[in-house]
């Protein structure tokens, strides 16, 4: 099947214009001006803006948490995804059995993936344990089933003692891999938990309280140290949710290290006073990292900016407000970490960022896809608006004006913490691989067209972090 995109205002790799998008068997075939060719469809982007496909780097579907399970699975999830302009994801697995291999949980996420995403997917290795056994099994998972990417945590039940974490960022360097790590100080944190709930202070504000900023900027602090020890092994730090951490973050950047930052709407755009919300509604935003203090969020979009985070994803781990969430209701402890956000990512960072002028288009595509597909080694298939790259096309109306509401939202669960925020721009069509998915936020794919994409290696990432090059 052959489609022809007109008119549209082209975000390609190099450049921005006025143009058309000729695609053939899901391939972008030709980029150009006047393109004048016999196609199957033709699609009028007049005033409208198209970017690559977006690329949520940080999800969490299917995940179980003790006998609670996430509200989104892999078609649930990824049909909300499509439907906010996302059209590849990146999950992190969660946690097998104790003591199992790295092949157990990839063999489980397989199965919950295949003939349900309506997105092409991949998966991130999670490790829960290290040993000679998991440190050889990495290459096969890297080279033959193209898992080019694990993640470590330095907190909760599986988390990894420095020895491991070193063991590990030694052993993905030497494969090519990269290591992406949740960063926060345990200690800590087990610490203030105990003493808070001793003391009676249950409410979902001693969440935040439990798990403060020091927390996290010291854990980052240590893996840089650690990644530095290992030879400059890359090091990814997920969901950065505060400037003490940034600024070790910068710090590692100015000097070469081979350190990136993601971060997450949530972080950008709420802050810890949703903790003290009236009718246990604090309890929506219970996650972790914690909701910060206000002042957080600009120095964070500035770190955008300049170039010093890289990508913004979503960390999406959805639990209803009702039931799930409100196990906390008379303890913060007893509350499942984790909140909805993959449809609202790319209107909340369209709307907040390049219609009020905080980054320029270019960065905008860059941060929620050009970026990740380079580190997560998805680029040039994607990522990118270019000849010989999948035809992941997002179309967004930057004239559309709404108010976020859950109404109006895909994700399987029972609220959004967004609920309310007036956007100006919106995504209005969805096409992965050259199938129109969704259009003006209606789902018209097929459950379990996504394919599982194997990632490269061949990544390379310019030191002075205002690129990622190849």
């Amino acid at each position: 099947m052959n489609t022809l995109i007109k008119n549209g205002n082209i975000i390609a790799e190099d450049k921005q214009f006025i143009g058309d998008i000729f695609i053939e068997d899901g391939i972008i075939s030709e980029i150009g001006i006047n393109i004048n060719k016999d196609a199957d469809e033709i699609i009028d982007a007049s005033n409208k803006i198209v970017v690559p496909g977006a690329i949520d780097a940080h999800t969490h579907l299917n995940i179980h948490m003790g006998d609670i399970v996430a509200k989104d699975d892999f078609y649930t999830g990824t049909v909300a995804a499509a439907c906010g302009g996302t059209t590849t994801i990146v999950d992190h697995m969660g946690f097998g059995p104790k003591g199992c291999n790295l092949h157990h949980q990839l063999g489980v996420y397989h199965g919950y993936a295949r003939n349900n995403s309506v997105i092409d997917y991949s998966f991130h290795g999670v490790i829960q344990h290290v040993d000679d056994n998991i440190l050889n099994e990495m290459e096969e998972m890297v080279k033959e089933e193209g898992i080019a990417s694990f993640k470590i945590y330095l907190t909760y039940d599986n988390k990894v003692s420095d020895e491991e974490a070193l063991k590990v960022l030694i052993r993905l360097k030497e494969l090519g891999a990269i290591t992406t790590v949740h960063c926060e100080n345990d200690g800590v944190i087990n610490y203030l938990r105990n003493l808070f709930v001793k003391e009676g202070k249950t409410q979902p504000i001693y969440h935040a309280l439990s798990r403060p900023e020091e927390s996290e900027a010291e854990a980052v602090n240590r893996m840089i140290s650690l990644a530095t020890v290992a030879g400059d092994a890359p090091l990814y730090i997920v969901h950065v949710s505060c400037e003490k951490s940034m600024e070790h973050i910068v710090k590692a950047q100015q000097e070469g290290k081979n350190v990136m930052a993601e971060t997450c709407p949530q972080y950008l755009f709420l802050d810890e006073d949703k903790y003290r919300e009236k009718n246990l509604q604090g309890l929506k935003y219970i996650m972790s990292p914690p909701l910060r203090k206000k002042e957080n969020q600009g120095l964070l979009w500035n770190n955008i900016v300049n170039k010093n985070i890289q990508v913004v994803a979503t960390d999406h781990c959805p639990f209803d407000f009702n039931g799930d969430k409100q196990r906390g209701k008379d303890d913060f402890t007893k509350c499942p970490n984790g909140g909805p956000g993959i449809e609202t990512r790319i209107p909340l960072m369209f709307s907040e960022g390049v219609m009020k002028g905080k980054i320029n288009i270019r960065d905008f595509v860059d941060i929620v896809s050009t970026n990740p597909a380079k580190i997560f080694g998805l680029y040039p298939k994607k990522g990118v608006i270019r000849e010989g790259s999948d035809a992941d096309i997002v179309i967004i109306d930057k004239n559309k004006e709404f108010t976020l509401s859950k109404a109006m939202l895909h994700e399987n669960v029972d609220y959004t913490p967004y609920e309310g925020i007036r956007l100006k721009g919106y995504p209005v069509l969805t096409m992965v691989r050259g199938k129109v998915i969704v259009v003006d936020n209606v789902f018209i794919g097929k459950k379990g067209y996504g394919e599982f994409i194997k990632r490269s290696t061949n990544r390379v990432i310019s030191r002075n972090h205002n690129a990622l090059d190849y």
